[in-house]
C-alpha cells in the first residue's frame, strides 16, 4: 500500500475491523475481499477504483455513509481527492 496505511482495531470469530487512512493520492493496491465487508466513511472519501478489466470508476462518499461489498470483489481504491480521507472496513467471517 502507498500512501495508505491500513490498522487493526478488532478481530473476534465474527468480523475483523480494519480503520484505512489515505494520504492524497493514497492507494491499497490490487486486491481481493475474501469475506463479505462493510465500509464507514470517517471523512469525506473522493475515490478512484480501479476495477477489473481496465475499467475506472470515481465516486464521493459522504462522511457518515456506510455501503458493503460481497466477497470476491476484486479493485484498487485510491484517494483521488486532496485532502486526507479514512473509512473503517468492517469484514463478516462466515459462520459455519
Amino acid at each position: 500500500m502507498q500512501g495508505c496505511t491500513a490498522t487493526p482495531q478488532h478481530e473476534d470469530e465474527r468480523v475483523r475491523v480494519t480503520r484505512f487512512d489515505f494520504a492524497p493520492g493514497g492507494q491499497t493496491g490490487w486486491h481481493v475481499h475474501a469475506m463479505d465487508y462493510v465500509i464507514i466513511t470517517l471523512t469525506d472519501c473522493p475515490l478512484r477504483l480501479e476495477l477489473p478489466e481496465g475499467e475506472t470508476r470515481e465516486t464521493t462518499i459522504p462522511a457518515g455513509s456506510s455501503y458493503s461489498r460481497p466477497v470476491g470483489t476484486e479493485h484498487n481504491v485510491i484517494n483521488a481527492g486532496d485532502v486526507p480521507m479514512a473509512f473503517v472496513e468492517v469484514e463478516l467471517k462466515r459462520q459455519h
